[in-house]
């Protein structure tokens, strides 16, 4: 997504990254201009600028044709060797190149040593003629050094799942598993884990009865627990206690009421139904996948705000599953593009 938070932090990483380095590539471009061929002097010039240049691992030009007119300036200084190079199938050389100013590549794995790297391309022009680039190499380990997680987004998103689930919607039934016929017992003791053991994270799968879990005191492992396992009364005998996290976002009063609701979407109607179900206390979120293989995330806060009337139509307010007449308009809701077909 064009404007999803990922998208925006690589946008502001790199015009960082360009707003530091580009007055100093300019610079370098107009001085190494009239030494374009004069590989000698390309590379004392080459050779001084790169240590003012912030995170950069390697310095060289290249030509119009992509041949190097430079040795490699690195940290150990100029390797000769490089000088005539065909670099043509460099990652940065498929895309357009700039005919002034300065391009950034996108993140590329080295030839030569496998690392993650940037490379800004500076043009350089001499009398309105395009010459060739100068490259910089930023490898990543560098530019990222000391950079944190940007906070995630809790904003409500949508996926819509696999096509052909969508178009074999209607000719399938929800079939009642073993977890549903105790489901009142199972969120229970999920929520329990969650309220009192260290679950900071699950995840229902309800056919299977499969539930994965997370807990504060092992964040990196997860733990799957069985519908042998969810239907022990004594289930909570196998987990230390653990507080409420102070960090969660989410009121530790308002879990029963999400897995309420969780089993209400499980048994509104047999053809759209809630195959399997998330949240996190930590950042407050709640997941949704239904039998139209459709997906939903979205603040627990907003989640409880809908009832089922949003998700399946004004039917479904009043009974309990959803009539035949009101398939269509579920399908709409939740199938759709728009959560509720708003």
């Amino acid at each position: 997504m064009k404007n999803s938070l990922v998208h925006k932090t690589i946008l502001e990483r790199k015009a960082a990254l360009a707003e530091r380095v580009s007055p100093l590539l300019r610079h370098l471009g107009e001085r190494c201009a009239p030494l374009w061929h004069d590989p000698s002097a390309l590379d004392q010039a080459l050779a001084e600028a790169r240590p003012r240049i912030p995170h950069c691992e390697y310095l060289y030009a290249w030509n119009r044709d992509g041949r190097e007119v430079s040795s490699l300036i690195g940290p150990h200084g100029a390797d000769p060797a490089w000088r005539g190079r065909d670099l043509s199938e460099r990652p940065y050389l498929r895309n357009n190149l700039p005919f002034k100013g300065i391009m950034l590549s996108s993140v590329y794995a080295s030839l030569d040593h496998g690392r993650q790297c940037v490379t800004a391309l500076q043009a350089v022009n001499l009398d309105d003629r395009l010459l060739g680039f100068i490259a910089a190499d930023f490898p990543l380990d560098r530019l990222l050094a000391g950079s944190r997680l940007t906070p995630m987004e809790t904003d409500w998103r949508q996926f819509r799942g696999d096509p052909a689930v969508r178009g074999t919607l209607f000719m399938q039934t929800r079939a009642p598993s073993l977890l549903d016929r105790h489901v009142d017992a199972v969120h229970q003791r999920i929520a329990s884990l969650m309220t009192h053991h260290g679950v900071f994270h699950m995840k229902i799968h309800y056919a299977s009865g499969r539930c994965s879990l997370w807990f504060m005191d092992d964040p990196y492992s997860y733990r799957i627990l069985d519908t042998g396992d969810t239907l022990n009364p004594d289930l909570c005998l196998s987990y230390p206690l653990c507080a409420y996290p102070e960090r969660a976002k989410l009121d530790r009063a308002a879990i029963p009421g999400i897995f309420a609701q969780f089993k209400a979407l499980r048994f509104a109607d047999d053809t759209i139904y809630l195959r399997s179900a998330s949240l996190n206390t930590i950042n407050g979120m709640v997941g949704l996948t239904f039998s139209c293989d459709g997906s939903h995330y979205m603040p627990a806060a907003e989640f409880l705000a809908r009832d089922l009337s949003f998700w399946f139509g004004e039917a479904a307010a009043a009974e309990a599953d959803v009539p035949a007449g009101g398939e269509r308009a579920a399908a709409a809701s939740v199938v759709g593009g728009n959560p509720g077909g708003q």
